[in-house]
């Protein structure tokens, strides 16, 4: 089964405290998201000089991008303390009233994960942004009692992978949002000249260049392939990161050109050997390379259809031009992508791949046609 590997986005609890000593500690360090550092450098500075907390920061993107580091950066701008919790750690709305009733004044909350949070700690929130108070329920049924506790003007910075399951009256109450976009490769390569610099390993601009080619755009990923790098120097070099022991490692971490790793070279392999480019449902899909669907759905999806390699229809995924030169594969003649993709092109086929008769194209049945369901 699939387990977190090299260029996976998400991050355990120790290479978090690892990730700790490369953080920047102010915006001047931040590599990257020039719009989103000027905009934030507005609302801190305006609401320092007002000498009043700054309006709630809703931050929204992929992970691996910054958003727990900005938010650190945001309590140092403001010489504030920093208090940090998760969305599924707030269960009930005790919990939510437990951590907002012990708030500083001027401090700042960051709640990760924000879209996970409890339906009922998520209305008591409503609240504790807008008025600074959080109702607290004493009693059950008829004889209950809301009573109201003021809390002390705050700061809420949320941070969301899925800005679309946040309901509607939780976003607006956020005064400022900014969206973290995926970083350029030479983004990447002033990141990881500081962070080698941070960890001591001298790192030639060659090597930076071709380990910044493969991060898929993600800072995390970036310093997590500097230290398998710089650990293959260690061992099978003198210690110096260079172009060669670059390439060497990462083909043994098993990270190609692209920053395909071996999940996301299965999944395009099985979608044009067995299933002739698709349209093949993700289902069939995550069993023919021996995953799970949610794995295959949340960990390679994203990036293959970002990439441009994979391309998600009605009828199911389908491997594109791309792929198919990337994997140096020619397609077959009825694997035409324009073809395949678009359900007009095949007999009127509706979402599940059947014409009206109940059959696809050449009276194939609809379920032989997808190879699974969508």
């Amino acid at each position: 089964m699939y387990e977190r590997d090299a260029v996976s986005p998400e991050a355990d609890v120790e290479e978090h405290q690892i990730e700790g000593a490369l953080r920047p500690k102010n915006l001047d360090e931040f590599v990257g998201q020039h719009r989103v550092r000027e905009q934030l450098s507005l609302v801190l500075h305006s609401a320092q000089r007002r000498n009043r907390a700054p309006d709630h920061i809703l931050m929204s993107g992929g992970p691996g991008l910054g958003k727990t580091t900005l938010a650190m950066i945001i309590a140092a701008e403001l010489g504030a303390p920093l208090r940090i919790t998760s969305g599924p750690a707030i269960e009930r709305s005790g919990d939510l009233a437990a951590v907002l009733s012990t708030l500083q004044e001027g401090e700042v909350l960051f709640l990760d994960e924000i879209h996970r949070m409890a339906r009922p700690a998520e209305e008591m929130l409503y609240v504790a942004m807008e008025d600074f108070r959080v109702d607290v329920v004493v009693g059950k049924g008829p004889g209950a009692t809301a009573i109201p506790l003021d809390i002390a003007p705050f700061t809420l910075v949320g941070a969301t992978t899925r800005a679309g399951m946040l309901p509607a009256p939780l976003r607006d109450r956020f005064g400022f949002t900014a969206h973290m976009d995926f970083y350029e490769p030479a983004e990447l390569e002033q990141i990881l000249h500081r962070s080698a610099g941070l960890m001591r390993a001298p790192i030639e601009a060659e090597a930076a260049r071709e380990i910044a080619g493969r991060s898929r755009g993600t800072p995390r990923i970036a310093n997590r392939l500097l230290r398998r790098v710089r650990d293959y120097a260690e061992v099978r070099g003198d210690g110096r990161i260079t172009l060669g022991n670059a390439h060497a490692a990462l083909e043994l971490y098993e990270v190609d050109a692209l920053g395909l790793d071996r999940l996301d070279r299965a999944i395009l392999d099985v979608l044009m050997n067995r299933f002739r480019g698709g349209p093949v449902g993700l289902s069939t899909l995550a069993v023919s390379v021996g995953e799970e669907a949610e794995t295959v759905e949340t960990v390679a999806e994203p990036f293959l259809v970002r990439s441009g390699f994979l391309a998600r229809t009605p009828r199911g995924r389908v491997a594109t031009p791309m792929a198919w030169a990337h994997m140096g594969l020619t397609p077959p003649p009825d694997a035409a992508f324009g073809a395949a993709a678009d359900p007009a092109a095949n007999g009127g086929q509706n979402a599940n791949g059947q014409s009206e008769s109940g059959q696809g194209s050449g009276g194939q049945n609809a379920s032989v046609r997808n190879n699974g369901t969508p």
